[in-house]
């Protein structure tokens, strides 16, 4: 498939920026042939919608094909680019590891077609992959009856081999006897070396000692080192030694010959050999994609078409593959970016997960538009960008004589000429490396210019006049990384709503400084400062407490729900049993009068009265009785009618908007697995049967 159009204004700057690059270089130890590991390393995110969601189902289907214990081959195989060169020139000849590559990959390729055949999953993407190829065993019976299962030509490939090949044996035989004849003869005077023999020239030899050498017939072929021993060819395996070259060079010949005529034969069928390379090279590269997928535990998001996302549990790949490795939590992010809340503002303590979290937006979107499933649940939502925007890290340049700052005033240049509605601008330390009050001025000012052209972005920054200006403008929103006060710990978890504090004072506690220095820097900032930042750090300790209380209060209304679901169970068994008990009553009632009634027309019958009419009556009476007994009464239908479930629950699927049927809160539906919901309440995530639940939209 051919790549679609590349996000505008990327170089690898960009790529670096955001571990692009550490992603690409993981795909490349990962591919399986050369053509993978290029395209690998020249990976690039697209703006092509069409393109990005072809590439991710691709991928997501490979992913569950190759767990699926679908019989999905290995794909191990070298590319035949040499073999299609040398097949289009006439006359060429291919050597016996290009017809084995050959076969084993159309071995390979009919294994794919096999598999895709006999599934009963539909597998769109991987079949359009393969479109147009047929299994076919002609090319691997033809290689076949030419080598044997080691890739050794075999002795009856042709006539004149077998022929060829059975003098050779013939004449080794006959050298080996005349070999140990001289030996024996050699030993047997003394003059033999304890090596006894050798091989030189690719030649066996008598190792006669060099006192001796004269009166040993034979060739000498060479001595040792020390010169104590000469090897000396037998003179009577001369002339047979001379004959098995012959026959050697007869075999070569034949077997070229008979490569030849194989090579004209596969010739034919160079279209399909073709269709190989480009097949399972592509197989390849989408089997490259779907590895990395498992070494992420990646999923496959909903892509939306317009710019904005929705991340659920989202996870750095790279924190998490480096934090497993140490035994370390990975904590998720949920992240949200529309058109009405497009620009958020990260503010927070240092190390408290800022930077990972913006990063973690970033690296994931780049990902997702470069065909590549991401660490997050899958009922997350993404859409497009045109361009992706980073200014992170430190870009001094001692050669270029620019410092950070320049670099940084430099970036903004460009991004405020290029960035528009259908830019992801990823900020870090916005505002920071000149003086505080300037280049926070400066700083709001880009603020102010990038949300008026419409971007979406993600900001992280210490500056107060920055998570002022995102208070007040209605489409930018701010974000804060919750510092837990009591513990002097970072929780990593992002809250939106209000700026966080940046905990300065309580980092520099947990990293060792003296309480006494921490006093004096406090008594040289301003006093209104040092009491915003208290009751900025107060807020996010009083927001954990209620987080903690609107949990309880969640749980509380789930263990009330799941009562209330029992006493309703209970209720309705009951009264299942009283209206069968009434049921079983109104029958025995009913039997009795229609008994009664029976009983009158038998006597009537016995005492001799107008039987004709008598029997007109019965059947007029029989047929009310059997009417009323197929016709439910008012009263039944009603309490049918009271019974029946509420079926607005049936309208809950994932992204619905629900809340408990006993509370208040309202959550997003994450997952749906038959009767059983995963709702989000916030960030607390419980699984609930459907009916304790309401739809709201």
């Amino acid at each position: 498939m051919k790549p679609g159009a590349h996000i505008d204004h990327f170089d690898e700057r960009i790529a670096e920026d955001l571990e692009f690059d550490v992603i690409r270089e993981l795909l490349r130890e990962l591919a399986g042939c050369e053509s993978s590991e290029k395209r690998a390393s020249t990976l690039t995110p697209s703006k092509d919608r069409t393109w990005v969601i072809r590439t991710l189902q691709e991928t997501d289907e490979m992913q569950r094909i190759r767990s699926g214990g679908t019989g999905w081959p290995m794909l191990e195989f070298d590319e035949l680019k040499r073999e299609i060169k040398l097949l289009g020139v006439r006359d060429s000849v291919l050597d016996e590891t290009g017809f084995r590559r050959i076969s084993t990959a159309s071995r390979i390729m009919n294994q794919v077609l096999a598999v895709l055949a006999e599934s009963d999953m539909p597998w769109p993407r991987l079949e359009a992959v393969v479109e147009g190829q047929e299994p076919s065993t002609e090319l691997i019976e033809a290689i076949d009856a030419v080598f044997d299962a080691k890739g050794h030509i075999r002795d009856n490939a042709s006539p004149e081999l077998e022929a060829i090949r059975a003098d050779l044996t013939a004449v080794r035989r006959k050298i080996n006897r005349s070999f140990l004849r001289a030996m024996k003869h050699v030993q047997d005077r003394g003059f033999l070396a304890d090596i006894r023999e050798g091989f030189v020239q690719e030649r066996r030899a008598l190792a006669v000692l060099s006192s001796y050498k004269r009166q040993v017939n034979g060739a000498v072929l060479g001595s040792s080192n020390t010169g104590s021993v000469t090897f000396i060819e037998p003179g009577g395996c001369i002339p047979l030694n001379h004959e098995l070259e012959m026959l050697k060079d007869d075999e070569r010949k034949e077997i070229r010959n008979i490569l030849r005529v194989l090579t004209r034969n596969i010739r034919r069928h160079l279209p399909q050999i073709k269709g190989y390379q480009r097949g399972l090279t592509e197989l390849d590269w989408i089997a490259t994609r779907a590895r990395l997928a498992s070494k992420l535990e990646g999923s496959l998001p909903q892509i939306r078409k317009k710019p904005g996302l929705h991340l659920l549990s989202a996870y750095h790949p790279l924190l998490q593959i480096t934090n497993r490795l140490t035994g370390k939590e990975t904590h998720p992010q949920h992240v949200e970016l529309h058109r009405k809340q497009r620009m958020l503002v990260i503010s927070g303590p240092n190390a408290g997960g800022k930077s990972i979290t913006m990063k973690t937006v970033g690296l994931l979107q780049m990902m997702i538009q470069s065909g590549l499933l991401v660490p997050c649940h899958n009922a997350s939502e993404v859409g497009i960008f045109d361009s992706i925007l980073p200014d992170i890290g430190d870009h001094q340049s001692i050669e270029n004589q620019l410092s950070t700052y320049s670099y940084r005033l430099g970036r903004m240049k460009q991004f405020l000429g290029v960035s528009g509605p259908r830019s992801l601008l990823l900020l870090d330390e916005f505002g920071t490396g000149s003086d505080p009050e300037l280049g926070g001025a400066l700083a709001e000012v880009f603020f102010e210019e990038l949300y008026d052209k419409g971007c979406f972005g993600v900001v992280t920054t210490h500056y107060a006049n920055i998570k002022t200006r995102a208070a007040k403008l209605p489409e930018a929103f701010n974000g804060s990384m919750l510092f837990n006060r009591e513990s002097l710990a970072p929780m990593y978890q992002l809250e939106v709503g209000q700026p966080g504090s940046s905990f300065t004072f309580e980092v520099a506690e947990i990293n060792g400084i003296g309480s006494a220095l921490i006093k004096r820097a406090k008594g040289k900032l301003d006093k209104r400062r040092v009491e915003l930042d208290g009751l900025l750090g107060d807020l996010h300790k009083e927001k954990s407490k209620l987080a903690k209380l609107t949990n309880r209060q969640l749980r509380a209304e789930l263990e009330a729900e799941k009562a209330t679901a029992a006493a309703e169970r209970l209720q309705s068994t009951l009264e299942d049993k009283e209206r069968n008990l009434n049921d079983q009553f109104d029958q025995l009632n009913t039997a009795r009068v229609r008994g009664t009634k029976l009983s009158q027309f038998v006597d009537r019958f016995e005492s001799g009265k107008a039987n004709k009419a008598l029997l007109e009556e019965v059947k007029t009476y029989l047929a009310k009785e059997k009417a009323k007994a197929e016709k439910p009464s008012k009263k039944a239908k009603a309490k049918a009618a009271k019974r029946r479930p509420n079926h607005q629950s049936d309208k809950i699927v994932v992204g619905s908007l629900v809340r408990l049927r006993t509370g208040q809160e309202r959550g997003d539906v994450v997952a749906v697995q038959g009767e059983h919901v995963t709702v989000m309440f916030g960030a607390f995530k419980t699984r609930v049967k459907r009916n304790q639940l309401t739809w709201l939209r």
